[in-house]
């Protein structure tokens, strides 16, 4: 039987449950251990591919096409494993397959209730990943929101008959808590952490370990405090510091032993992992040799979480380039109106070596992003878009190249002359919102000789998607005549996948994500490519300046 470690949080959301697991799984991975994790969302959403980026941050997708919590990603990152549907549970999707089978009779007659069905059904889910793959020695289930609230007591509940039907050894419980530091009293508060686990123990749940958050060590007598009144040992309190990054979360788990104790705990005998290899990956991340700007032009920059994967694919592509990216985010309705000219735009742009415009839905901002795209392409500055900045840079190309006015997507106008964008066939009829976009890992074919193909360095690749327009084919040939070149298609060679222009000296843009594939020692090609390219031009920026002022 595999084991199960449950991780829950107390007193505050937006404790970093999700780095900790993510953390955790690492270190038991580098034990040589099969680890899985998942994530249980307390809301009804079905899943969050509707909700907001304002409101939920990035919709991670994989490769089944499962759109999910943005916490899957750092399961991904740290553990380099690719999940599935499987590993992500919302209240939405459970009330839905219990209220399926009610509808088929499947409960014969009976009343359908919290207790016994909704448990039930959540304690299957916790299963289901072990009994899916019969290798897997650790599943770790992250519960989402924070201890005391309504909507998150069936699966609270579900945990704790989980615990009590199994023996003891098979399943531990890590608590998050909030230790604040009152800078006006100089010191460090348990109580919050004492009354956050004191819930979770009316609920029936006794935490075996508490990772107490803090921006100040909390020092020997609060953790014998915290002990006492928790009621576990002293040694299963874990001081969980902010850190400069997230990559460091492993490495101070396991100088407090963590993983050790945890193992211990589930009588698991594995041998102490080696974190060489993470440490000097760690070491470059915090102190790099050198540092770049980029540019992000997006339209939910308020909201940093709502471009996650963007933010952690330029740290990875940083590594191999020996390099910190410094991220400039610059909302793209900042760069529209007639007021914002060339003047403005190099000014916004000033001191920045390269421009990523990101995916999005609708069009509000989508002005500003052409802007962008047209400065960067006019100023060969190195440049990659994202699924809606491929898009925007096909309207900008077919507006300023190819000379067809108006020229624009279906999404934005349906009464444009030229459609350069336009719906995908299969999405045509759709009524229903959630789950029903091109979702998930297609191949793509890369074209020999071309810059992506300098990129990935084999012909077929597999990326995955969220959307529902396309370039539109009627117009591929007047774009290849203006000198756009197709570097990436579907095997059917239907849709473009990946354009860019060989007469610049970077750009390129994918209808897919490529940021969603992105891993700290398997950075993506496209996001390690743009970082080397910004640095080129960097470079040559202050060649040609030395050499102007040298004459």
């Amino acid at each position: 039987m595999a084991k199960y470690v449950f991780v829950t949080g107390g007193v505050v959301s937006a404790l970093g449950k999700g780095i900790a697991c993510a953390s955790l799984g690492n270190l038991l991975k580098a034990r040589g251990l099969k680890v899985v994790l998942q994530k249980f969302d307390p809301y009804l959403n079905v899943d969050p591919g509707t909700m907001s980026p304002f409101q939920h941050g990035e919709v991670f997708v994989l490769d089944d096409g499962a759109e999910c919590d943005l916490d899957l990603g750092h399961y991904e990152r740290f553990t380099d494993t690719d999940l599935a549907q499987i590993h992500n549970l919302t209240s939405g999707r459970v009330y839905e397959t219990i209220l399926a089978r009610e509808r088929k009779g499947e409960y014969l007659g009976r009343t359908v209730q919290v207790i016994p069905h909704v448990t039930d059904e959540i304690k299957r889910r916790i299963m289901l990943p072990a009994q899916s793959d019969p290798t897997v020695d650790v599943v770790i289930t992250e519960i989402g929101g924070t201890v005391g609230d309504i909507e998150s007591l069936p699966f609270l509940e579900a945990i704790r008959q989980f615990r009590l039907e199994n023996e003891p050894e098979d399943s531990a419980s890590l608590h998050l808590t909030l230790v604040p530091y009152i800078a006006a009293a100089g010191e460090i508060k348990t109580k919050p952490t004492q009354h956050s686990v004191r819930e979770l123990r009316s609920i029936g749940i006794q935490p075996d370990f508490l990772m107490c958050r803090t921006c100040q060590p909390i020092g020997d007598e609060a953790r014998r405090k915290i002990a006492l009144f928790c009621n576990l040992p002293v040694a299963n309190v874990i001081d969980g510091r902010d850190v400069a990054s997230i990559y460091e979360v492993p490495l101070t788990m396991h100088e407090q032993e963590f993983d050790r104790r945890l193992c211990r705990r589930l009588g698991l005998d594995t041998p102490e992992p080696d974190l060489t290899e993470w440490r000097r990956m760690v070491a470059l991340i915090l102190d790099p040799p050198d540092r770049v700007r980029i540019a992000i032009v997006g339209k939910y920059v308020e909201l940093k979480d709502a471009y996650k994967s963007i933010s952690e694919a330029f740290i990875h592509a940083g590594i191999p380039n020996r390099a910190g990216v410094d991220q400039i985010w610059i909302d793209s309705e900042s760069l529209e109106g007639e007021e914002v000219g060339d003047a403005r735009l190099r000014e916004v742009f000033a001191g920045c070596h390269g421009v990523l415009v990101p995916g999005g839905f609708g069009d509000r901002g989508i002005p500003g992003k052409v802007r962008a795209i047209r400065y960067a392409r006019e100023n060969g500055i190195p440049f990659l878009g994202i699924c809606l900045g491929l898009q925007c840079a096909m309207i900008e190309i077919a507006r300023d190249v190819l000379g067809l006015e108006r020229a624009g997507s279906a999404e934005f106008d349906p009464d444009t002359p030229h459609p350069v964008i336009h719906l995908m066939d299969k999405q045509k009829g759709i009524v229903n919102l959630g789950g029903t976009m091109r979702l998930g890992a297609y191949p793509c074919r890369v074209e020999n000789g071309t810059l992506a193909w300098q990129c990935y360095g084999r012909p077929e690749v597999s990326e995955r998607h969220r959307h529902r327009y396309e370039v539109n084919n009627d117009y591929r040939e007047a774009f290849t005549r203006a000198g756009v070149v197709f570097s990436g298609l579907s095997p059917d060679g239907r849709l473009v996948e990946i354009m860019e222009l060989p007469t610049h000296p970077f750009f390129i843009a994918a209808q897919f994500h490529p940021e969603l594939k992105s891993r700290p020692r398997r950075p993506h090609p496209l996001f390690r490519a743009l970082v080397g390219a910004a640095i080129a031009h960097r470079d040559g920026a202050v060649a040609r300046a030395t050499g102007r002022a040298a004459g």
